[in-house]
């Protein structure tokens, strides 16, 4: 009785709709797990990059991007022959048996200097289709009307299992060394998939629209580049894309800045996993207040538009605030803002996009954005802000283009919301 009772006062308390309650907690959970998983092993992930050099991470960067457009062939492959609503436990799967043998490798030279290059690569690629992949399942068993609502709520199990993350890797980095945290982060990750896999039940208890059922248990077919096809052929995902590289670009510089900066005023490793881990913290806890009191509330009364606009136009201030002091507190303020704004707002608001397009899309194409037009951004941009430095050897002008990058970032987040919205009344009309 109790626990009924605790649960219809939230349902209250986040407007959830009957029946809504056990899809949202088993979402939050879903979610927890997964970025627990990867929280512990970021920390981890950042110190391997700066042992391998400062002015080395634009190679990682391309090294990663490469490692993202071998990796699209083969997720597409997965999606185009197993069910839709098997698509996120094979991917998980896959995944974790890389983390066991990422272990094996560590504890038989934990410092092998090609190791550490390849994990960090690993753990670039794995971010960005793990959590894809769980977003495009949300956007598939949820309308926008029910994104509105639910999706931010969801996500802040995300913030959460990014606050229990680091925290985790600092308690247990001594005791168990960098193999024992990836054979915990696979536990993590196999339990998320189970979660995913009660939100499938979840749904299917729902009604259907006509002609739907079938299409849940079978492939989507299509052969393993469908996902670029789709995505060249739509004006609306190209703007999603556009909207991706630029705020990929706007965070690589952010990053680049944040390895100088630490590097420069904590040379000790274990000081920089500290203060890595201690930024995850404040940018989680952050993040889980907004997005369990404000998100949700923005989308309802203000619409997608602000969700996708607001944290560009305040990157665009910051960089401001940096060229002016360009210091480390000033760049944490802007940093911790960057990264709890995008969870919180720009994140929520653009997979609310992806509720209105087709289920290939949802899974192929979304995940060529998420992944390849990602990091192939951070690629590029990583490049671009290295010649920057060589050209200006001044921060100043670093962040000046990023304060134009953010404002061009700004300006498609508008776009973006609007063709939304006309998508949305169209396919009302068509209803």
């Amino acid at each position: 009785m109790a626990a009924g009772s605790l649960a219809r006062r939230l349902a209250r308390l986040f407007k959830l709709e009957p029946g809504e309650a056990p899809a949202v907690f088993a979402g939050i959970a879903m979610f927890f797990l997964l970025f627990t998983g990867y929280a512990l092993l970021r920390p981890v992930r950042e110190t391997m990059g700066i042992a391998g050099g400062v002015d080395n991470l634009q190679w990682l960067f391309t090294g990663t991007f490469v490692a993202m457009l071998l990796a699209i062939p083969l997720f597409g492959w997965v999606a185009a022959r197993a069910a839709r609503r098997r698509i996120q436990l094979w991917t998980y799967g896959f995944f974790a048996l890389n983390l066991v043998a990422f272990a094996a490798v560590f504890m038989v030279d934990p410092a092998n200097p090609w190791a550490g290059r390849t994990f960090y690569i690993w753990l670039s690629v794995f971010n960005l289709i793990s959590i894809s992949v769980a977003w495009s399942v949300l956007a598939d068993l949820f309308s926008m009307a029910q994104a509105k609502r639910v999706f931010a709520l969801m996500a802040a199990g995300m913030s959460a299992g990014g606050l229990a993350g680091p925290v985790l890797s600092v308690a247990l980095v001594g005791p168990l060394g960098f193999a024992g945290l990836m054979l915990v982060s696979a536990a993590f990750l196999m339990a998320s998939a189970a979660c995913a896999f009660g939100l499938q039940r979840w749904r299917d208890r729902q009604p259907l629209r006509a002609g739907e059922a079938p299409t849940r248990h079978s492939p989507l077919g299509g052969n393993p580049f469908a996902g670029i096809g789709t995505l060249l052929r739509s004006p609306f995902l190209l703007g999603i894309a556009t909207f991706v590289v630029l705020l990929a670009s706007v965070t690589t510089f952010l990053y680049f800045e944040q390895a100088r900066l630490v590097e420069l005023n904590f040379p000790d490793a274990k000081d920089q996993t500290r203060v890595f881990s201690i930024l995850d913290i404040t940018v989680q806890s952050l993040t889980i207040l907004a997005q369990l009191f404000f998100t949700a509330r923005i989308a309802q009364r203000l619409g997608v538009v602000v969700l996708l606009a607001a944290v560009p136009v305040v990157m665009a201030l910051g960089f401001v605030w940096l060229a002016l002091a360009p210091t480390f507190a000033v760049f944490a303020a802007v940093m911790v803002f960057r990264r709890a704004g995008g969870y919180a707002l720009a994140r929520p608001g653009r997979e609310m996009l992806f509720t209105v397009v087709a289920p290939e899309a949802k899974y192929k194409a979304k995940n060529v954005i998420d992944t390849a037009v990602y990091r192939g951004a951070d690629a590029l941009s990583g490049w671009v802000k290295t010649g920057i430095d060589a050209l200006a050897g001044n921060p100043a002008t670093v962040y000046v283009v990023g304060a134009l990058l953010a404002l061009a970032w700004a300006w498609t987040g508008l776009s973006l919301g609007r063709a939304q919205q006309r998508i949305s009344a169209e396919a009302g009309r068509a209803d």
